[in-house]
């Protein structure tokens, strides 16, 4: 899919503009699918869209499958009769440019509460039994979401193995019962995923139709708070009391002299293997059908991963283990009939993860930012760049491209403005033309990159706990001579399908 010229944006649907505190499925995301289409584009490329922890990063969600019920479209509910006009008057503390958080989550669940009792209260309409079906056919993952969700609720969100003992062991007798006793949490739980997916579904529908695919985002480990872990305790690196043995990172490094330690827990990939990696395969199987593609993040994993000590204070004594390689792959390559995967390999890449990208024809990432702090042999560089390749300004973890010259060292600035033929006042720009004219089959540019905007406006700062994820633009921010300058560069590069 990515073997034809194209180019794209990164926007995660929760910084569109929106009257009840962040961006949904709703008006703004038709609007900006629109937008897209207007500026010759291909691709809408976003985070991973599932429910969201603690620090509200979507890199770490409560479920491998779960969409995330902030971003239901609230204003559809109304259509449906479940909300009424009251219940749509925004809070006033809400901010057009940044997603409060703290505001938002109370504000949307109250709403999707008395939704969901209204929808609840008449059982006998049309959409009961679309919401049965649906029930049924993510079972396979709905139900102990659902499960996990009322009783870390009733448990006072402490983590899972903290839990009564026979929850804990997934007793089946306790299980039953608290599925009897906790019906109505339950019930909740996957009302949400159901309008979710409905409108993500229909969201995506309308993307398509107009000719825009959607790259979605698949982290490769998931949360130790996860329903995923709880459910399938014997697919993870746990001890006898559910605890992590060892947690996933990445070992010291120019970047970090105590490497960074995530805290996932890792895969027991002998026992994956064993069951002919059905969970992973579920996994791309529910993936592939949410998006056109899918970016999965830390592919070097796949090849070897770094495991430490669950408990210790750093990385630094972790120690590289083989991770499953070709033979997953190969599993996945007989499961589908393509593997549309971008594989994101940034960071410390070794021989064998370049192999095992090669060999399935995955195309790999380039980020433009990372090129002029040395010499013209630069990997990022764009003269290096191959068809088959995913090339980007920045990503989510980056600063701006503005932010990034502001804060770039005057040899980065005087060898981009050499390279890129540029005198620097437009320098976003001119990133985007370099990387428009390359010969990488797909490019992708932040939102924020194409407005122009400072550090002010990035996505995340790793390492940071606190304060990400909760960027915003409103429409008056983006310029008319904006959208046709990106529709222009599109157009004279050959990357706008719809132009002969």
């Amino acid at each position: 899919m990515t073997s034809a010229r194209a180019s794209g944006i990164l926007l995660h649907p929760t910084s569109l503009p929106g009257q009840f505190g962040s961006g949904d499925l709703g008006t703004g995301s038709y609007k900006f699918v629109d937008w897209l289409v207007s500026t010759g584009q291909t691709y809408w490329q976003m985070l991973p869209l599932g429910e969201v922890n603690e620090g509200n990063s979507p890199y770490t969600s409560n479920s491998a499958f779960a969409g995330n019920h902030l971003m239901i479209d609230l204003e559809e509910l109304a259509k449906q009769g479940w909300l009424d006009a009251g219940d749509l008057i925004p809070d006033p503390e809400f901010d057009a440019d940044r997603v409060h958080f703290d505001l938002v989550k109370p504000y949307r669940m109250e709403r999707l509460q008395r939704a969901a009792r209204r929808f609840f209260s008449a059982p006998g309409s049309s959409c009961h039994s679309e919401y049965k079906e649906f029930c049924e056919s993510e079972k396979h993952w709905l139900d102990d979401f659902a499960l996990f969700k009322a009783i870390e609720q009733h448990e006072q969100f402490r983590e899972w193995n903290h839990w009564p003992e026979e929850l804990v062991r997934r007793d089946p007798r306790a299980l039953a019962e608290v599925r009897l006793r906790y019906v109505d949490e339950i019930e909740f739980s996957k009302f949400c995923q159901w309008c979710f997916y409905r409108q993500w579904l229909l969201l995506k529908q309308y993307a398509n139709t107009r000719g825009i695919h959607v790259i979605g985002d698949v982290p490769i480990f998931v949360s130790y708070q996860s329903a995923d872990v709880w459910e399938h305790q014997a697919l993870f690196e746990l001890d006898a009391g559910g605890s992590p043995i060892v947690v996933a990172g990445v070992p010291p490094d120019y970047f970090s002299e105590t490497g960074q330690l995530w805290g996932n827990p890792l895969y027991r990939w002998d026992v994956h293997e064993r069951t002919g990696y059905a969970w992973w395969i579920k996994r791309l199987e529910h993936a592939f059908r949410l998006f056109d593609l899918v970016r999965i993040d830390h592919f070097r994993g796949f090849a070897s991963y770094w495991a430490t000590p669950a408990g210790a204070p750093n990385a630094i004594d972790g120690e590289w283990l083989p991770g499953p390689g070709e033979r997953l792959f190969e599993a996945f390559r007989q499961t589908f009939s393509e593997l549309p995967i971008i594989a994101e390999d940034l960071g410390l890449i070794t021989p064998d993860v370049i192999e095992l990208r090669d060999k399935f024809n995955l195309p790999g990432m380039r980020i433009l930012q990372f090129a002029f702090g040395d010499n013209d042999s630069n990997y990022f560089l764009p003269h290096h760049y191959i068809a088959n390749t995913v090339a980007y300004t920045g990503t989510h973890d980056n600063d701006t491209t503005l932010g990034w010259w502001n804060s770039a060292t005057e040899h980065e600035k005087k060898f981009a403005m050499l390279y890129l033929g540029s005198d620097g006042k437009e320098i976003n720009w001119d990133m985007i033309n370099a990387l428009s004219g390359s010969v990488a089959n797909t490019v992708i540019f932040p939102l924020q990159d194409v407005m122009g905007l400072n550090s002010e406006h990035r996505m995340n700062f790793p390492g940071t706990p606190w304060g990400n994820w909760e960027w915003r633009f409103s429409w008056s921010w983006l310029q008319n001579w904006q959208t046709e300058k990106l529709g222009g560069l599109t157009a004279s590069h050959h990357r706008n399908p719809r132009v002969p």
